[in-house]
């Protein structure tokens, strides 16, 4: 284990849709089940009336980050009208009736109903360029981070949007090795049980950062494997070549399980890898592994059972979440599909789960909005694709 921190510097499962194969000696290659068979997994239906129709005439544009804090309200961030046509604009641009860009940052009750909005530019803190990512704590502070060029900074509000801390500063960044600033983060996370915040960063830089979550300071960071992080360039990715032993751009999510694990999506080598909280290695797998571009591996959540038996993991490039066991990290199945219908996708970037067992998911790109998958029990799927999960017949 090589970890990085601030007083010293030192410290494949790679799963495809078809085999599982063991990091460390050789083990044996085990086939997935065949499509056409069942398996007992997570049941999802889209709830296409979900969330009520936004006041203002308010319009989203990329739908770029979520949570669900300890209240089952939804929180996302979107990148608004820098990202909407001027036709969506026409109110603003005062040259029709509708519409308007909503505030970068909304919060939704259970019912789909909007609570409050805010954000955005504003005196005694740096706005992101680019948003990206929001996060909840378990104290109700909000954080939030962004991918544009220059943003080097994470920002946190109270949930009323009362400004409270800026890490690090836009246009700062000075590496994956940078103790100060970051490199175009694309989420955080805080652990309840140590107070520290765990930074996927990012876009730029190719680290996991952890920080005190009251003061900012950072108080250690690794890359892939544990590795002390580094910046070359890793060129294309290349699906029948080894796996780097750095992160590939960007480092786009980091969780912790109920079992004190570190969960990391390595976006375009499609790749998930676990750690231990110190930065010890764990193990890794690869979801989707031919596909190229922006990758498969875009976010995580974990399901609501006391073991969180179940990753639910949004692949923006294939449309689809894919489930899966933790314990295991194999795939079992997926839904979702291209397009625009609830149900579909277009760009499918952020996902959070409720107190209930509910998935919500935000869509960049052309797809700017937020759904709903409504928790229906463990039961009999169809193993592999099970394409759009629209509600049954009653």
């Amino acid at each position: 284990m090589k970890w990085v921190s601030i007083k010293s510097v030192g410290a494949t499962l790679a799963l495809g849709l078809g085999v599982l194969t063991l990091l460390g000696p050789r083990a044996p290659v085990n086939e997935v089940q065949a499509q056409g068979q069942t398996v007992q997994a997570p049941i999802f239906e889209v709830d296409p009336l979900w969330p009520k129709a936004l006041p203002n005439h308010w319009l989203l544009g990329m739908t770029i980050g979520i949570w669900v804090d300890d209240q089952d309200h939804v929180w996302i961030v979107h990148r608004g009208a820098s990202t909407l046509h001027p036709n969506e604009l026409a109110l603003d641009l005062k040259n029709g009736e509708c519409c308007s860009s909503a505030p970068p940052v909304l919060e939704f009750d259970p019912a789909g109903k909007l609570v409050r909005a805010w954000g955005g530019p504003n005196a005694g803190y740096q706005w992101p360029d680019s948003n990206h990512g929001i996060h909840v704590d378990y104290k109700g502070n909000v954080w939030i981070g962004g991918n544009g060029e220059k943003d080097a900074q994470i920002l946190k509000f109270t949930k009323d949007g009362k400004f409270l801390m800026q890490i690090g500063k836009s246009g700062g960044n000075a590496g994956s090795n940078d103790l100060e600033n970051f490199g175009r983060v694309a989420k955080i996370w805080v652990d309840p049980k140590t107070n520290e915040a765990y930074v996927a960063d990012g876009y730029k830089n190719k680290r996991v950062a952890v920080l005190d979550a009251d003061t900012g300071k950072m108080k250690r960071y690794w890359g892939a494997y544990g590795n002390r992080p580094d910046d070359s360039d890793l060129g294309k990715y290349d699906p029948n070549a080894p796996l780097p032993k750095q992160f590939r751009n960007p480092v786009h999510c980091v969780e912790r399980s109920v079992d004190d694990l570190i969960y990391v999506c390595d976006r375009q080598a499609n790749r998930i890898q676990v750690f231990k909280p110190d930065g010890t290695f764990v193990r890794e797998a690869q979801f989707a592994r031919q596909t190229l571009a922006s990758g498969s591996a875009w976010d995580l959540a974990f399901s609501r059972d006391p073991q969180q038996k179940f990753i639910f993991l949004a692949d923006g490039t294939n449309e689809k979440i894919r489930v899966i066991v933790r314990e295991t990290l194999q795939e079992i199945t997926n839904f979702g599909d291209g397009g625009r219908q609830p149900g579909q996708f277009y760009g499918v970037h952020s996902i959070a789960t409720d107190s209930k067992g509910n998935i919500y998911t935000t869509e960049t790109y052309e797809g700017k909005r937020l759904q709903k998958f409504v928790f229906k029990g463990i039961g009999n799927i169809p193993v592999g694709d099970q394409g759009t999960v629209w509600p049954r017949a009653r």
